[in-house]
């Protein structure tokens, strides 16, 4: 459980440096990580992106040292890395509700985001079933939406896409000339905050004509760990994303690779069945 550890260790780094400028780079440096891999590895185990979280704290210090200090508004914006009075209260406001200036009065009850602390424990209980699967590049279609991992948006837009493809007979067309692997599922285009997303439903290219309002995506070739998923969506899976990155990648040693994230769906039983199966396939090394 060292990984999780670093993790503690990168939060108290965060919390002693609110006040300094914050930079992913180094935040990830101290858990001993990737860029890419710390920022999955802290939403997945927080429910907040790193600069969701980071954003929550600042201004929940703030908000502490307008009501406990004689500060001035734009002393305090300035120290927590706001350039303007304005843009400061625009985000106290989302936070809190009011301004920075009526929450000095001590009128207006305000929220809190505190510091985030993990409890470490080896579990053990369940095992995890994985193989691991090397796999050359090779292109997909399919039609996508972009999302957001704020407020755990994807959660909800997600499932909801899925229905909207099933209902509308999109799925169905994929999985007339849909390849091994089945109907796929794929999270891709991370932006660099790990805040934005491209989620894709697709099946591998095995058509020549693509119709006009489908896309052609490339995965490129990667070692991907395979975990198996029994039970309805879109709980089971969404479970089983918690656990490989709160329990499989502390405890193996392995880090994601940057690669997009696959959902592969080769069950034609009822995805909402306790008894349905799928996969999630995640690049590794």
């Amino acid at each position: 459980m060292q990984e999780l550890q670093r993790m503690l260790d990168s939060i108290e780094f965060i919390e002693n440096n609110l006040s300094n400028t914050l930079h992913v780079e180094e935040i990830a440096t101290v858990a001993c990580m990737s860029k890419f891999h710390f920022q999955r590895m802290f939403h997945m185990l927080t429910g907040y992106t790193l600069n969701e979280y980071i954003r929550n704290r600042r201004i929940t210090v703030a908000a502490q040292e307008l009501v406990n200090s004689k500060a001035k508004v734009i002393d305090v914006a300035l120290k927590y890395g706001y350039e303007t009075p304005e843009s400061f209260t625009k985000a106290f406001r989302r936070i809190h509700g009011v301004s920075p200036s009526n929450a000095r009065k001590n009128m207006y009850s305000l929220k809190a985001y505190p510091k985030l602390s993990f409890q470490i424990q080896l579990k053990g209980d369940v095992e995890m079933d994985y193989k691991m699967v090397e796999k050359g590049a090779f292109d997909v279609v399919g039609k996508s939406i972009r999302t957001t991992t704020i407020g755990g948006e994807l959660n909800r837009k997600i499932p909801a896409y899925w229905k909207e493809s099933n209902a509308n007979g999109f799925t169905k067309e994929l999985a007339k000339n849909c390849g091994s692997l089945g109907i796929i599922g794929i999270c891709m285009d991370f932006d660099k905050k790990q805040e934005n997303l491209t989620y894709l439903i697709c099946a591998e290219k095995n058509l020549d004509q693509i119709p006009s309002d489908w896309e052609v995506r490339q995965i490129p070739a990667a070692t991907w760990a395979v975990f198996p998923v029994h039970g309805a969506m879109p709980d089971a899976i969404q479970k089983t994303w918690e656990r490989i990155f709160s329990e499989w990648f502390p405890s193996t040693g392995y880090e994601h690779a940057g690669g997009p994230e696959m959902e592969v769906y080769q069950s034609e039983d009822d995805p909402y069945s306790e008894n349905y199966y799928s996969e999630i396939w995640i690049p590794v090394k």
